[in-house]
């Protein structure tokens, strides 16, 4: 089964959950600049429950779309489980979605000089919940593959916060 078969299965799986449940979804991304909610939207009945994605690549974006606090990104950087958490509480509250998920990284090729390729943060807040973050060391696998794995990670994400 190739990648996108199963991210499709899983897109579905997490549109019908949220559906059955009347959970709206939003997303922030960076390095996967829109692939999550590209999957999602690939699946015919999704605007029943995604309400919108932010592509937040640069940092100014993050700032001005989601209100990440630009001294978070100066003092943690872009690619920190702190600016993960601001940018899925900023698309929650800029959005009407009850679940977020964000997630920001460095897809490579190459690692930034101080965090490695292959390293991807991700936030998923809901309304009325603790927000959570978490990273992942996916390996310098090529930029292809770990943007793929960033969005399988994500719908993961999704999928158990509505399950």
């Amino acid at each position: 089964m190739r990648t996108t078969d199963i991210h499709r299965q899983l897109a579905e799986q997490v549109l019908e959950t949220a559906k059955s449940r009347e959970v709206m979804i939003a997303a922030a991304e960076s390095c996967t600049g829109g692939m999550l909610m590209s999957t999602l939207t690939d699946v015919p009945g999704s605007s029943a429950v995604i309400d919108r994605g932010f592509v937040t690549y640069s940092n100014e974006a993050k700032v001005e779309m989601l209100g990440v606090a630009k001294r978070l990104i100066d003092e943690h950087g872009a690619v920190s489980e702190r600016v993960a958490l601001a940018m899925a509480e900023g698309a929650l509250r800029e959005s009407r979605a009850d679940l977020a998920v964000s997630i920001t990284g460095v897809a490579g090729p190459g690692s930034t000089g101080v965090k490695p390729e292959g390293r991807v943060c991700f936030g998923l807040a809901e309304k009325d919940e603790q927000a959570r973050t978490v990273t992942v060391e996916f390996g310098p696998m090529g930029r292809d593959k770990v943007r793929a794995a960033a969005v399988h990670y994500a719908l993961t994400m999704m999928q158990d916060a509505l399950s």
